[in-house]
């Protein structure tokens, strides 16, 4: 994909070096590129004819106006929209994220070597993500693997917020959302039990949290079985 080609009279794309094409889908297209004004590596998706569909139009707004007001460490973010020259011109939309390497999905598909550790860190980091969006009354409804951006050094963003929802939800259990002030190595000190998460455990949990639509009605205890085994 060609410069020309990815940016239609878009002048602010001139901002971009396009690198390669990353991601394909029925949406649009996916590329890495280089800010020459900050010199950052970044992902910039095309998404076509924005407005032939009011579904696909309103699905796409949500996930703007939700990613541009949720900023957390473990939810990707969106640094730049471009603007085409006039709204007579508004046809397809470019959303500037940060670079990610890979998905959860292609990450344990990928290594068979992953640790009890490395899954540790993964639901740590998941469940850190989802307690933030919970407090906001937002509810994903879309968590898969694939859906759970990942780089090499095992961190993990949370993003495609197209079919999230914002509603207000009953008070989490007290237990829940206080064991996640903690990092991975306080986990076991509250509750007396020793953490062994392996990928099948792993994709269990990542099962109930799916099934659930969300975790702030399961306590500590009932997430991680039968991953913990008491001491």
């Amino acid at each position: 994909t060609s410069q020309m080609d990815f940016f239609t009279e878009y002048g602010e794309g001139n901002r971009y070096k396009i690198e390669e094409v990353i991601g394909k889908g029925s949406y649009g297209v996916v590329c890495s590129a280089l800010d020459t004004h900050t010199g950052e590596k970044v992902a910039i998706k095309k998404i076509n004819d924005i407005f032939e569909h009011v579904s696909d139009a309103t699905r796409i707004l949500r996930e703007i106006k939700l990613l541009r007001l949720l900023r957390h460490p473990d939810i990707v973010e969106i640094k730049h929209i471009l603007l085409p020259p006039s709204r007579r011109e508004f046809k397809d939309i470019y959303v500037v994220f940060e670079l990610m390497e890979s998905d959860l999905h292609q990450v344990i598909k990928a290594n068979d070597d992953l640790t009890p550790e490395h899954y540790q860190f993964f639901l740590y980091q998941l469940l850190r993500g989802l307690k933030y969006i919970h407090t906001a009354n937002v509810f994903h409804r879309d968590l898969k693997p694939k859906n759970i951006l990942a780089n090499a050094d095992c961190k993990l963003k949370i993003c495609d917020f197209g079919l999230a929802r914002v509603a207000i939800s009953d008070t989490p259990t007290a237990i829940f959302w206080t064991v996640l002030q903690f990092p991975p190595t306080m986990l076991t000190i509250s509750f007396g039990y020793s953490i062994s998460i392996t990928a099948a455990n792993f994709l269990s949990c990542f099962r109930i949290i799916s099934q659930q639509g969300g975790t702030e009605h399961l306590s500590y205890v009932d997430l991680f079985s039968p991953s913990i085994h008491q001491q």
